[in-house]
């Protein structure tokens, strides 16, 4: 099964229909689609983004597609798969932000989204803190916060908006320039008492004549 070439089909129109390609053999499930229960295409040679059709079956426990060429993101819709209990998507290129709703799959105890370019700081909430394996998000560079070990407050995080990152990154220079006008400051402030004082004298002197 892990040597055969998969495609999903969503015929046009109301009826759904999802095509199972088999070495030449085509096998087509219509009526019974909304019902499938578990689905593993893993080690294929699927490439592009995740169908978003995939997240309407609600009554899904599991997906697997791990080491396929998947890219992307994962798709926002996967709140809806709220009888997930396994998920698979390790071993792909998806990238992209880890989608906030995935803390919707209450039933989720198997999670494996390793070796893919995820970014930014992950989801917490609900089912998803019950799962701290940091092997889970493994392999992604640029993602942080627990249950890794990177700290999303660090500056060079990549979750941190640009504004952040250029105030970072320029801190220094407004300490700088900071130190500059207050040192002007007192300046101006010593050169306008050396004036008065000056002044004063030359009055004193002036009264004196």
């Amino acid at each position: 099964m892990r040597n055969s070439h998969y495609r999903f089909e969503f015929a046009p129109g109301t009826e759904e229909a999802l095509i199972k390609i088999m070495k030449g053999s085509s096998y087509e499930y219509t009526n019974t689609w909304d019902q499938v229960k578990n689905i593993d295409l893993s080690s294929n040679k699927f490439v592009g983004e995740i169908p978003v059709e995939l997240t309407t079956l609600s009554e899904l426990v599991g997906l697997k597609l791990a080491n396929n060429h998947l890219s992307g993101d994962i798709p926002h819709n996967i709140r809806n798969m709220i009888m997930l209990i396994s998920l698979d998507l390790s071993g792909n290129e998806l990238g992209g932000l880890i989608p906030p709703s995935i803390t919707n799959l209450n039933f989720l105890s198997h999670l494996n989204l390793s070796n893919n370019k995820l970014l930014g700081r992950i989801p917490t909430g609900n089912q998803l803190q019950t799962l701290i394996d940091p092997s889970i998000y493994a392999g992604n560079k640029d993602l942080c916060d627990f249950p890794l070990p990177k700290n999303c407050s660090n500056p060079d995080d990549p979750t941190i908006t640009p504004n952040k990152k250029y105030e970072a990154a320029h801190e220094p220079n407004k300490q700088w320039r900071y130190k500059v006008f207050m040192f002007a400051e007192e300046s101006m402030d010593k050169i306008h008492v050396a004036i008065m004082v000056r002044v004063n004298k030359m009055n004193r002197g002036r009264k004196a004549i």
